[in-house]
């Protein structure tokens, strides 16, 4: 349903950007095409999973280039994993935040084909994973909280990266990850899947926007292993209780963030007001904590995942 509404959004939208470039502004017809406009928006509520998951892949909904610009402040990029190469799917650095040090790391996918293309469409290979859990380590050696950004189809599956490491560089990230004595907070943003969203998603906190979804790999992949089809997607999306309500039912995630109807990108500052709201929140509780006491609280939380979505797995 909600990809037929934001066809026609999009369509109107370009509409209306005609309108407005005319030497005379013809104001009835704008208010008629705003109030479609407006009209369309508000179907977009009470989703189902697979719409969720359209939003979430959404093309203009915000990057972690983006969060980063309207977040935090004075960021530093860092690259490289001291051992291969730089992997520009993997997006990470040094910033403040409220005057506080942090090291800011998560997926980085483009607004368009070319970026898309740079940084492999959000999918990591080792080295991204090797630069980030780097940067984790440089964190925790300078008492710096983690803040990440999640939003990736997985890591990337081709033949080079599984020779080059992949598997023990997600393990290896895991483990270290969950021992950390600084603060980590997680924050899916758009889609994540698989080993590749939860190689920087070991946190303290694991916090999802409204129509992020989370999940142990695409729902096509799901449907291609359990019925050979992966045309059956939507039908997989229900049974992965893969949306933020679902997986805040089940003790996977600590809280949702609330999106404007429609998605993220329909009103991206106010998203980004939300997300630091939640951030700092979260953020103010692991302070008062001590190293130990920081890693203890990380194992402790992911030992009381519900049993029951494990079930589902």
């Amino acid at each position: 349903m909600v990809k037929e509404i934001d066809a026609k959004i999009n369509e109107i939208d370009n509409q209306i950007e005609e309108l407005k470039s005319k030497e005379v502004l013809d104001e009835a017809q704008l208010y008629v095409l705003k109030r479609q406009r407006h009209d369309l928006v508000k179907m977009c509520k009470n989703l189902d999973p697979h719409d969720k998951v359209f939003i979430a892949r959404h093309k203009k909904r915000p990057k972690i280039t983006e969060y980063i610009d309207n977040i935090f402040q004075d960021f530093f990029e860092q690259q490289g994993d001291l051992l291969g190469k730089e992997d520009g799917s993997i997006f990470g650095g040094i910033a403040t935040y409220h005057g506080i040090p942090v090291t800011v790391i998560g997926h980085r996918k483009g607004n368009d084909l070319n970026e898309n293309l740079k940084c492999n469409f959000g999918m990591p290979g080792p080295e991204g994973y090797r630069k980030a859990l780097r940067l984790m380590k440089q964190a925790e050696k300078f008492g710096r909280p983690i803040i990440t950004f999640i939003d990736t189809p997985g890591a990337y599956p081709g033949l080079e990266a599984e020779t080059n490491g992949q598997g023990t560089a997600i393990a290896t990230n895991l483990a270290k990850m969950s021992a950390l004595k600084v603060p980590v907070i997680a924050v899916v943003t758009g889609e994540g899947s698989s080993g590749g969203a939860l190689a920087i998603g070991v946190a303290n906190s694991v916090i999802m926007l409204e129509n992020a979804v989370y999940s142990i790999l695409s729902p096509e992949g799901y449907a291609t292993i359990l019925w050979k089809d992966s045309s059956r997607s939507d039908e997989a999306c229900n049974m992965m209780k893969l949306t933020a309500q679902d997986l805040k039912a089940f003790n996977v995630i600590d809280d949702i963030i609330p999106e404007p109807v429609g998605g993220a990108h329909m009103n991206k500052k106010a998203v980004y007001k939300t997300v630091d709201r939640y951030l700092r929140r979260e953020l103010d509780k692991y302070l008062k904590m001590g190293p130990e006491e920081l890693s203890k609280h990380r194992y402790k939380k992911f030992r009381n995942i519900d049993a029951d979505y494990l079930k589902v797995l």
